[in-house]
């Protein structure tokens, strides 16, 4: 049995410059990781109130969403190296913002929010463009691959991440965690200052957003790609109920435990499993089957959690889910920027990271709501029907992206990816 054909495919690190991104990108996720369990930590210290926490997560997330959109037009008529650099750069700004008031003892919140703000800006421009920017430095072959080592470090940073944070925080401070973010901004901007120059193409005329849904509402693969996205972001995403099912449903004490814990750590778990497996799909044919098989999984794995009578049986669940969550972030990534032109790629992957950026918070919300109606596990059973009925109904409607395989690399990206070692 040849091993290295099921673990993770790491052609697209022999790229420098995919490398260095690579490596931008596993620095940002652990340290960005870091900073969303400082600053919800900070703000209720000084205020005592989850309702400013609240606030400042409302309005990161604005701030993200708005610039996703704004920098995604950019991406399309500017360098994209430039716009990779500017966003790094506020993000390095933003956590020595957040240093220094910490350091002084400000003790200002609303310092803390519009550091937030400007945090959640930076994020949103850095995301967008980056997901622009992939095909530019690999080959086509090598787009699963590529997507398959960010999404196996973005997920990697949100576990180490938040361990990480919460074991350093009681002995060294907030402040701290936002130094070392802010140190850490440094190496990845060197790293992206290296990248090869990456100007918009030739056939670029305007970079309106308009321009980018007009494309969107005529290539039905792309809706489809969104649609079953969304299916699994909202209906599919009960991570809100975690709690509730965790002293309800698995004996858990109040406010937290073993099993609270556990139910957190599984998805996870599963993700990296898959990460460290890539190699099993990466050079797989038919994309547009495997993604859509994959949210049909996640939402059976979801139905299977709301029935789970033991604790056991829903963590099998979630590792399970989380793997398929990572083949549908892969082969996501991977179909919207093969089959974007590159003039509009910016703003195709800026809707891209509204719907990453807000599903989940409209899950939360969803959930929450249908907990209190129905009790958690009706509401995640239910969750889960409705993935897999929305699944089954985008592929009836767009038959096209069960059918939709990958294209071999033209020689073009093949000569572009040659100039780039």
């Amino acid at each position: 049995m040849n091993l290295g054909a099921y673990v993770v495919d790491c052609r697209p690190l022999a790229i420098p410059a995919f490398r260095r991104l690579w490596i931008a990108s596993a620095v940002t996720a652990v340290g960005g990781s870091f900073s969303l369990i400082a600053t919800p930590t900070q703000l209720f210290t000084l205020t005592g109130s989850s309702a400013v926490v609240g606030v400042s997560a409302t309005l990161s997330l604005c701030a993200l969403v708005t610039s996703a959109l704004w920098s995604g037009a950019r991406a399309d008529a500017t360098d994209r190296r430039r716009l990779l650099v500017a966003g790094n750069a506020g993000l390095g700004l933003a956590y020595l913002g957040l240093w220094l008031n910490a350091l002084l003892g400000l003790d200002s919140v609303a310092v803390l929010l519009a550091l937030v703000a400007v945090q959640g800006v930076s994020f949103g421009a850095v995301m967008t463009t980056m997901g622009a920017s992939v095909p530019r430095l690999v080959p086509a072959d090598q787009l699963v691959a590529a997507n398959s080592l960010s999404a196996l470090t973005r997920y990697t940073g949100a576990v180490v991440g938040p361990l990480l944070a919460g074991v350093l925080i009681p002995a060294t401070g907030v402040g701290t965690l936002y130094l070392f973010d802010a140190l850490a901004l440094g190496v990845v901007l060197r790293a992206v200052v290296k990248l090869p120059a990456m100007p918009p193409p030739a056939t670029t005329a305007r970079s309106r957003l308009g321009a980018g849904f007009r494309y969107l509402a005529g290539h039905r693969v792309l809706i489809a790609v969104l649609a079953v996205d969304l299916a699994a972001m909202v209906f599919g995403l009960p991570v809100a109920l975690f709690p509730e099912l965790a002293q309800r449903a698995y004996g858990g004490p109040a406010g937290g435990g073993v099993q609270l814990g556990l139910l957190y750590a599984a998805y996870p778990a599963g993700v990296l499993l898959a990460g460290l497996l890539s190699g099993t799909f990466s050079r797989a044919r038919r994309h547009g089957a495997l993604l859509a098989s994959a949210v049909l999984a996640w939402g059976c794995c979801v139905v299977l959690l709301g029935l789970a009578a033991d604790l056991w049986l829903a963590l099998a669940a979630m590792v399970a889910g989380g793997a398929f969550n990572f083949v549908l972030s892969t082969f996501r990534n991977a179909i919207t920027q093969a089959h974007t032109d590159d003039a509009l790629r910016g703003r195709i992957q800026g809707s891209l990271t509204v719907v990453l950026a807000g599903g989940p918070q409209v899950a939360s919300m969803l959930h929450g709501f249908g907990g209190a109606l129905l009790g958690a596990r009706w509401a995640v059973g239910i969750g889960g029907v409705l993935t897999v009925l929305s699944v089954a109904l985008v592929v009836r409607v767009a038959p096209e992206l069960w059918e939709l395989q990958s294209e071999p690399a033209p020689e073009a990206a093949r000569r572009r990816s040659a100039r780039l070692r």
